[in-house]
């Protein structure tokens, strides 16, 4: 049985090949933020709509998620759903990728579903380039009773297991007094000064962090004139670690870089927090072992990373497998060098690897969920 519905499964992916690659595409081609995924969304739900899914679009107070649900097996398999992109180069994480191989698992398994004892839950997650989609939903109830969750996101090279980090997002601000920069200098309370003084305060801290802490930021504002010494100073901050106690850590150590700042100048500071903070990303060993006979199945190919994997990514999945045994594997689109979060790999995710990558991302998602039910 497990053979059939196997070949089932694939096939149900073969029969939906130029739908799910026109999906993929028409995600790339119309990128849009988070939280603002209105085109995306519509299209995901539509699309499981016609794959025979019960569908609530706008659901979990969040109007650009999706819940849709085939079967009523005892088995629950949740199959996660992203479509947001990044400012300025649109899709260069791939997400149309993972929005349309999430659609076309799904529909395979619609029809396998009531036979091999699951229920098929398919979330359409906003907001997982900060902004926490699958956080929200997760404390608003979305993943409950669930028994496995899974996705796939591409990637330069193949991985079973993306290395997860936590990760924090938060805002700084500084608040000073302008003046004239030449005749009344003694006037001003310069807010650039802040943001400089913590930023070579963070550039030094960086030697005593351990391997796995990362901190990047970038400033967005700090003046307007050379002449005037600027009274605001703004940027956007990123703090990760290995797990959540070492963020919470880290990120008091960060914060007292920026308290420098504020206490150098005179400047008052305000941080705000632009998402909820992403838990690391704990996969669960048995499914990984499942999917990854599933995907060299399909002739994916797995390189050696013993030498070192690429880290330092983060992904609101983190906080789902805390909770619910979680799989997100890599799907690699032999596009080396370019790697995620540039505008090379934006282009990289519609070529004939990507399209590839979504079928076989498909294809070894249902194949995993029925090893699951037969387990």
């Amino acid at each position: 049985m497990t053979a059939d519905a196997k070949q089932y499964a694939a096939d149900a992916v073969g029969a939906r090949r130029d739908r799910l690659i026109e999906l993929s595409h028409r995600i790339h081609t119309h990128p849009e933020l988070a939280f603002e995924e209105e085109r995306a969304s519509a299209w995901v739900a539509e699309a499981l709509t016609v794959a025979g899914f019960e569908v609530e679009h706008g659901c979990y107070g969040l109007p650009t998620a999706v819940r849709a649900t085939a079967g009523t097996g005892p088995l629950h398999i949740g199959i996660c759903a992203e479509y947001d992109a990044l400012p300025d180069m649109g899709h260069a994480c791939g997400h149309n990728i993972i929005a349309a191989a999430a659609v076309g698992a799904g529909a395979a398994l619609a029809g396998l579903a009531d036979d091999l004892g699951l229920t098929v839950t398919v979330l359409g997650t906003p907001a997982e380039e900060g902004g926490g989609g699958k956080i929200l939903m997760l404390e608003r109830g979305a993943f409950e009773g669930m028994d496995a969750a899974m996705m796939v996101h591409p990637g330069a090279v193949e991985m079973a297991a993306m290395p997860g980090l936590a990760v924090s997002q938060f805002e700084v601000a500084y608040r000073g007094k302008t003046a004239h920069a030449g005749a009344y200098p003694q006037h001003g309370v310069n807010a650039a000064d802040a943001m400089t003084v913590a930023q070579v305060a963070v550039g030094l801290l960086r030697q005593q962090t351990g391997p796995d802490d990362r901190i990047a930021g970038i400033v967005t504002e700090a003046g307007t004139a050379a002449n005037i010494i600027p009274d605001a100073s703004r940027g956007g901050w990123i703090v990760r670690s290995s797990t959540l106690e070492c963020l919470s850590r880290l990120k008091q150590r960060v914060q007292n870089c920026f308290d420098a700042g504020a206490l150098a100048t005179g400047c008052e500071l305000t941080t705000t927090p632009i998402s909820l903070d992403y838990a690391d990303l704990r996969p669960d060993a048995t499914m990984l072992d499942m999917y990854r006979a599933n995907a060299e199945a399909l002739g994916r190919v797995f390189p050696d990373l013993s030498g070192g994997s690429p880290g330092g990514a983060a992904t609101d999945m983190g906080n789902v497998s805390h909770v619910v045994p979680t799989i997100h594997p890599m799907l690699g689109l032999d596009c080396l060098p370019a790697v995620n979060h540039q505008p090379e790999f934006t282009a990289a995710c519609i070529t004939q690897a990507a399209d590839k990558a979504v079928l076989d991302g498909a294809t070894a998602m249902a194949w995993t969920a029925i090893d699951l039910a037969r387990a």
